[in-house]
């Protein structure tokens, strides 16, 4: 059943451990799969409920709560004097909204007087549990009032409680070799909810994941596909859920690893028993025994070979008759952007074209609303060359384009190219003819041995060089609110004093920022986590398409001269907010092209009725045809 957010319910591992005066654990009791639940007996007072075959009911009267772990879905709370309740194996952001309610409830009861013993006694009421309601303003004002009162640690964690949603993991401490905390300290606010709302399609897309279905779902370019995989990965278990993408910029983007990494099969051109040995390794074969839920990110890349190889070895490797050994598939992507890589002049088999496809999926869905641009005339070209269509209208429109004048405040347009070779040369020859010197930024990495096999996954650079003026992009969302996206530009203005000055960046959005370091959390093979720390900033006068894939730009420059594929000229238009801020250069309509067999494929699925807007109405009704029956 989906959940809404206000909904203080959820099913998890819970550790109950009795302390004693030293703080060890003196009895413990694990329960592997079980209902936690917020409620308020009838005194008012909160009461956190575990429902095993007899309900374990505590009252949290003074509680001290530890979030260090939240994003892996862990957490503990310390009921004083002697409780300890560990929650692990929580749906993520099921327990984001269950701390933040707890925090602010928790700080508004405290607020307002609960009744003595004695006032208890005389009252004389009969024992009974209700759900906690939603959080109200009126909470949130009383939390405030406490707070302001209180001050010191409660209140700070309860912000970071709430801000942990956005933030996805823990920012770093300050240390040493010149790194300080991410941000600058802020006075802890609270808020009712944090995060973008999903709209009523996403919404249903989530509830086809988490009634177990095996879902496909495609979309334009802009249409919150990222996203809502974000939010997918957040309301699943993480134990047994596997976030993986065919591209490592595309995985990184949704905390995953890619998808040759889980298989562990290499490039995947072995022969199926070759395939499976290799699938049988240590390390690699544990992936495959304890995923129950596959995310597969940009799957428009993946052939139909390996598609269907990676289904036959789930089988074998689980000992299943099941399509994909049993493993809930939920697959996104949109197959008129970029193909799967091929050699020469082959011709690219999509893995909708694979032999199991159509019996692993068991859901098609398409994500309609455009997020990323709000002209619609501009949508309406872009939605024409996403299917190879180029009317002289919309030639003349991006011939046109050739003439805009998008630089501003010193910030230049990032020039998007087809080749990865002309992005790495552009920006090193660019950054040499500025004057000044050089800073040299260095990653942390937390093993570096792991994170040096995943250099070739991500964006986020082993060493970053600047200079005054330096073109510069962000590759990490800081505050969605003044600006501060991934892939908001900006230009160097100068650096903060000292040996490890950090930049002063101007971006376009009109915000002055000096930026410091992030971490990045990675999943390497075997579950172990690995961080990186680094300035979230890249050189920006040029990117490559692939690399862009997700990106959302406020000024882009496009030569579509050496376009090779189909769909790379509809990726790298798309990348741009508006038409305003795009430049194409020699544009000639015949570089844009759609594959024929993915036009059939999308022609037949909506014949089918199961890709068309229709279907998420037909399944949103079929829900609640069962829901009242």
């Amino acid at each position: 059943m989906l959940q809404q957010d206000d909904e203080i319910q959820f099913q998890c591992s819970v550790t109950i451990e009795r302390l004693n005066s030293s703080g060890l654990a003196s009895t413990s009791q694990f329960l592997r799969r079980t209902t936690v639940t917020l409620e308020r007996n009838e005194f008012q007072e909160m009461v956190l409920r575990i429902h095993d075959k007899t309900p374990r009911n505590f009252v949290l009267h003074d509680i001290k709560r530890f979030t260090r772990f939240m994003k892996d879905g862990k957490c503990t709370i310390r009921i004083l004097p002697d409780i300890q309740v560990l929650i692990s194996d929580c749906p993520p952001d099921r327990l984001v909204v269950f701390l933040r309610t707890l925090s602010i409830k928790h700080l508004a009861w405290k607020a307002s007087k609960p009744l003595t013993d004695r006032e208890k006694l005389l009252a004389g009421l009969s024992r009974t549990f209700v759900a906690i309601s939603p959080l109200q303003q009126k909470d949130v004002q009383k939390a405030q009032s406490a707070k302001n009162k209180a001050g010191g640690p409660l209140a700070s964690l309860s912000s970071n409680v709430m801000n942990q949603r956005n933030q996805q993991v823990k920012r770093p401490r300050p240390e040493q070799d010149g790194m300080t905390s991410s941000q600058p300290s802020k006075k802890p606010t609270f808020a009712l909810s944090s995060g973008r709302k999903l709209s009523s399609e996403q919404s249903a897309v989530l509830s086809a994941v988490l009634s177990g279905k095996n879902v496909f779902f495609t979309g334009s370019a802009g249409t919150g596909k990222s996203f809502l995989l974000k939010r997918i990965v957040g309301s699943l278990p993480p134990k047994g859920t596997y976030a993986t993408a065919s591209t490592g910029v595309a995985a990184c983007h949704i905390g995953g690893t890619t998808l040759h990494s889980f298989a562990g099969i290499g490039s995947g051109t072995g022969t199926l028993e070759q395939c499976i040995e290799l699938a049988q390794r240590p390390g690699v074969l544990q992936n495959w025994i304890s995923c129950k839920h596959l995310i597969i990110d940009e799957v428009s890349m993946v052939d139909a070979q390996f598609f269907d190889k990676l289904e036959a070895i789930a089988r074998s490797i689980r000992r299943s008759t099941q399509p994909f050994g049993g493993i809930q598939l939920i697959v996104c992507g949109d197959f008129l952007q970029l193909p799967p890589v091929c050699k020469g002049k082959e011709k690219p088999t999509f893995c909708f074209q694979a032999r199991s496809w159509r019996k692993c999926m068991h859901v098609n869905m398409e994500l309609m609303e455009v997020r990323r641009q709000t002209d619609n005339a501009f949508i309406s070209l872009l939605q024409a060359v996403r299917l190879g269509r180029v009317t002289s209208d919309i030639t003349a429109k991006l011939i046109l384009t050739a003439s805009h004048s998008i630089e501003k405040d010193g910030i230049l347009a990032t020039r998007l190219c087809t080749h990865k070779d002309d992005v790495e040369l552009t920006n090193v020859n660019k950054l040499q003819q500025l004057p000044g010197a050089v800073r040299q930024y260095d990653a942390v990495d937390s093993n570096p041995t792991l994170l040096k096999m995943l250099d070739n996954q991500n964006q986020i650079g082993t060493t970053l060089q600047l200079k005054v003026g330096a073109q510069v992009m962000l590759t990490k969302n800081l505050d969605v609110q003044r600006g501060l996206v991934n892939g908001a530009r900006g230009v160097v203005l100068d650096f903060t004093s000292g040996n490890h000055g950090l930049p002063r960046v101007r971006f376009l959005c009109g915000v002055t920022e000096v930026i410091k370091r992030e971490r990045w959390v990675f999943k390497a093979n075997g579950g172990q986590y690995v961080t990186r720390q680094q300035l979230p900033l890249k050189l920006a006068w040029a990117i490559s398409i692939h690399k862009s894939q997700g990106m959302t730009l406020d000024c882009v420059e496009i030569s579509l001269a050496r376009v090779f594929e189909s769909g790379q000229a509809y990726v790298a238009l798309s990348r741009a907010r508006s038409l305003e801020g795009l430049r194409v250069l020699d544009f000639d309509p015949h570089v844009v092209k759609a594959n024929q067999d993915v036009l059939n494929f999308y022609k037949m699925m909506r014949k089918e009725r199961m890709l068309s807007q229709s279907s998420l109405d037909d399944f949103m009704s079929k829900k609640k045809r069962k829901v009242i029956l």
